[in-house]
């Protein structure tokens, strides 16, 4: 399906242009936010019509991304959940849940502007992309930590003690299989 870009969209190409797309791709992302519109001549007439106040739009809603953008730039959320002894997550740190902290910190953002590469899975500190524009994108730290006290020492840069392997444990008391007797199995 052929469509005209309303905005710039990663990958694909910038605001005006006209791309051919999956058709499922256009029905159910593009055209139903707004991102795009069918080619057809109708619409390339009004388009053409329109293009200065759309390029006027797009423009202020990135100066005021931009300026959302100053204002989060650094930014550090704390997000406390249940972990294993090894920093395992019992579950993981969703978009909704970065969108959900931030947005209790007083910034305004919605859980789809959050880029998460992979989920959250483990307790520590993740950089994590907030996409305020297609054209502004701003980095914010994600600390993951089981208590407050351990958030405050990750911020400081000081390692958690983790409960050692059970090889390891064996091996530290000398019970490492090499130092028993030749024909006993554990």
């Amino acid at each position: 399906m052929q469509i005209i870009l309303l905005e710039r969209v990663e990958k694909l190409g910038q605001m005006g242009d006209v791309v051919t797309v999956k058709d499922g791709f256009a029905r159910n992302f593009l055209l139903p936010r707004k991102k795009a519109l069918r080619a057809t001549v109708a619409n390339l007439k009004r388009f053409e019509s329109q293009r200065q106040d759309i390029e006027a739009h797009n423009l202020e809603r990135r100066s005021d991304a931009q300026a959302a953008a100053e204002k989060i730039e650094g930014a550090s959320v704390t997000l406390i959940r249940q972990a294993g002894e090894v920093g395992q997550l019992f579950g993981s740190v969703s978009a909704r849940d970065i969108a959900a902290a931030l947005t209790a910190s007083g910034f305004k953002v919605d859980y789809h502007q959050v880029v998460l590469s992979r989920p959250i899975k483990s307790v520590g500190i993740h950089g994590v992309t907030v996409q305020l524009h297609p054209e502004v994108s701003v980095a914010v730290s994600v600390n993951v930590a089981r208590s407050e006290a351990e958030a405050v020492n990750q911020a400081a840069g000081v390692e958690a003690p983790v409960k050692e392997e059970v090889g390891n444990f064996f091996e530290n008391e000398g019970l490492a299989p090499s130092n028993f007797e030749d024909g006993v199995e554990l």
